[in-house]
């Protein structure tokens, strides 16, 4: 079988020549191919967007070329899941979505779009929010551009929304810098806070009349492995992921009786990524290290989305409070 940009890493590993291929660019950066062990499951594709920049294109086309002979073969395997759109699924529905521009958030404001509904795509990079509508064309997508930790922002978001919000979609988040409490900034602690806490609080508060006006509605809230344990990152992020699950809770408590059903994913390792901040702490980075080597497996944005968009849905009709560990089981080592 010939080995593709669709072929998992695992399977280009496995082969002769494509083994030999990736751990010889893996060694041209003096990197460990143990490192690949949480991600051996994942397209070769994907360590572009892993990547986050550093990978080209045609590094992986390249390879791809090298494992046959100088040709890239039609890809026609099976490459395991597949999304798949449920069509109509949100017709009729206004969603707000926060960090629509990249990775999560982009997959789930694509998928909902997709899906039939009316997307409120927010972000702080307009040029990639414009890429977003640009690309779903014929989808009904409104983009704001806007830093969510300033009121105007938030306001201008609800305000493009109108009358009507069926669903809010907070994913927009920032990693800290790995350092333990002593280390911590207050410019750290700060902007973690106010992006991955105060800003998701505030839209829920800007959409919770409307939705209780309307008697129904759906919030989801993006927290993460390190919201359920204190191992999986610094302890700013720390902090405010364990503040939205909080937050998750409560709200679900006091409009549950309303028809607001109010939900959180907890992500483990995605393989788009946050992106870290330049300077890490080296106490911080060393002593979560083994941890992180420990993460069972890395999944795609998309893969997110589709959790995600099933707690926006009415699929969901039943679910309210829930903390969904979409992490590939880490959550249970």
């Amino acid at each position: 079988m010939a080995l593709t940009a669709h072929s998992t890493i695992g399977e280009w590993l496995n082969d002769d020549i494509g083994g030999d291929l990736i751990r010889g660019l893996l060694a041209q950066s003096g990197a460990d191919p143990e490192q690949l062990t949480p991600v051996l499951g994942l397209p070769l594709q994907q360590l572009v967007a892993m990547s986050q920049g550093a990978m080209p294109q045609s590094v992986v086309d390249d390879l791809v070329r090298a494992a046959n002979g100088g040709e890239i073969p039609t890809d026609t395997e099976d490459t395991g899941w597949t999304e798949r759109i449920t069509p109509a699924r949100f017709a009729g529905k206004t969603v707000i979505v926060t960090g629509a521009a990249s990775g999560i958030g982009r997959a789930t404001a694509a998928r909902i779009a997709r899906e039939g509904g009316r997307v409120i795509a927010s972000d702080i990079a307009a040029d990639k929010l414009d890429a977003l509508k640009d690309e779903l064309s014929d989808a009904d997508i409104t983009v704001i551009a806007g830093d969510l930790t300033t009121q105007p922002a938030i306001d201008a978001v609800v305000a493009a929304a109108g009358d009507r919000i069926d669903g809010l979609a907070n994913v927009a988040g920032i990693n800290d810098d790995f350092s333990p409490a002593g280390e911590t900034s207050d410019a750290t602690w700060d902007r973690v806070i106010a992006i991955n806490l105060t800003a998701p609080f505030k839209l829920m508060r800007a959409v919770l009349p409307l939705m209780e006006q309307a008697g129904r509605g759906a919030i989801l809230n993006v927290s993460s492995e390190a919201g359920l344990r204190g191992n999986a990152s610094g302890n700013a992020y720390t902090a405010s992921k364990h503040g939205i699950i909080g937050v998750t809770r409560s709200a679900a408590v006091m409009y549950g009786p309303k028809g607001i059903r109010v939900n959180s994913v907890a992500p483990g390792g995605v393989a788009t990524g946050i992106p870290m901040p330049p300077h890490m702490s080296e106490y911080g980075s060393a002593r979560l290290a083994p941890f992180q080597q420990a993460i069972p497996s890395v999944a795609t944005a998309e893969q997110l989305a589709a959790s995600i968009t099933f707690l926006l849905s009415d699929d969901a009709v039943n679910i309210n409070g829930a903390v969904l560990t979409s992490d590939g089981g880490w959550s249970v080592q």
